[in-house]
């Protein structure tokens, strides 16, 4: 086959706009700092990009839901907290109107402050964080106690709240009210109210130290369990962002350039194309034909 000056030509210049399209490739990977710029570039990993980023996205909705858990389980506990001071107020009164010596006006100071006390803990029963009733379970647009007629009642256990914390796994992170502010919770405030107000006797009042010890070990155990399910939460969480860090890791590998890399490959590039040039330009020299047309 004979070569002719037009076949060098049309050579040289697909050659050159290869050349071209190499460097603005490589440009633009040195601009945006990816390796993938369009699925194009890199179908496989493309389809690899697109899978850890799907991953990525379900671990940062975890995290999200972790953040929604540790909010639940800390707001019961706090208020669960505050419970168990007022019970050991309580039974400090107790402990105080058991003493036969007290007068009347001090039987009815304690009576006065075991009441407001008693109204405090229907405050934390009931205690809303957002609109939204800590101690009732799924139904938490509704107070768990009513104490609106004047006598306190306490609603049916409801079905605790449960967040999916991983693909498959969800935990409970409510805590059952009628577990700690039970009936029986404040049928023994009730009872010790009312001994105070009848008079009954120093021995009488003390025998009720063991219902308010009775609701206190309720509140106790509430926050043990609570607090287990913390630590439980703390280690699935390390392990989550283990995961995260190590997705993250993998798509930067696919998708990420070697900035050094990616710099000499550029500069190389730019040498080979002015290279190309200068050869392009001695082999296509202006003959008779160019000025003849």
């Amino acid at each position: 086959m004979r070569v002719t000056q037009s076949m060098i030509s049309q050579h040289t210049l697909r050659n050159m706009s290869s050349n071209y399209e190499k460097l603005m490739n490589l440009q633009e990977q040195a601009t945006s700092g990816k390796k993938l710029n369009r699925p194009s570039d890199d179908p496989i990993s493309a389809v690899k990009s697109l899978n850890y980023r799907t991953n990525l996205n379900e671990n940062n909705q975890y995290k999200e839901n972790f953040t929604e858990a540790y909010k639940w389980l800390d707001n019961s506990d706090g208020s669960l907290e505050e419970a168990n001071k007022v019970m050991q107020r309580i039974r400090e009164l107790t402990v105080s109107a058991s003493n036969g010596t007290k007068l009347e006006d001090e039987r009815e100071a304690i009576r006065l402050e075991v009441s407001g006390l008693k109204e405090h803990l229907v405050s934390i029963a009931n205690k809303n964080i957002e609109g939204k009733f800590l101690f009732n379970g799924i139904n938490t647009g509704q107070a768990p106690v009513d104490n609106k007629s004047g006598t306190i009642v306490v609603g049916a256990s409801e079905k605790p709240i449960s967040i999916e914390l991983s693909k498959g796994l969800s935990i409970d992170v409510s805590t059952d009210g009628t577990d700690v502010f039970s009936q029986a919770f404040f049928d023994n405030l009730t009872k010790l109210e009312q001994s105070l107000a009848e008079g009954s006797s120093g021995e009488e009042i003390g025998d009720q130290l063991s219902a308010m010890d009775e609701n206190i070990n309720a509140i106790i155990s509430a926050r043990t369990l609570i607090g287990a399910r913390t630590n439980r939460l703390e280690i699935m969480e390390a392990r989550l962002n283990e995961q995260g860090e190590l997705l993250e890791k993998k798509l930067s590998d696919v998708e990420d350039i070697d900035f050094e890399k990616a710099i000499m490959d550029l500069q190389m590039q730019e040498t080979v194309q002015r290279a190309a040039l200068a050869v392009g330009a001695k082999i296509m020299q202006p003959s008779l034909v160019d000025f003849l047309a």
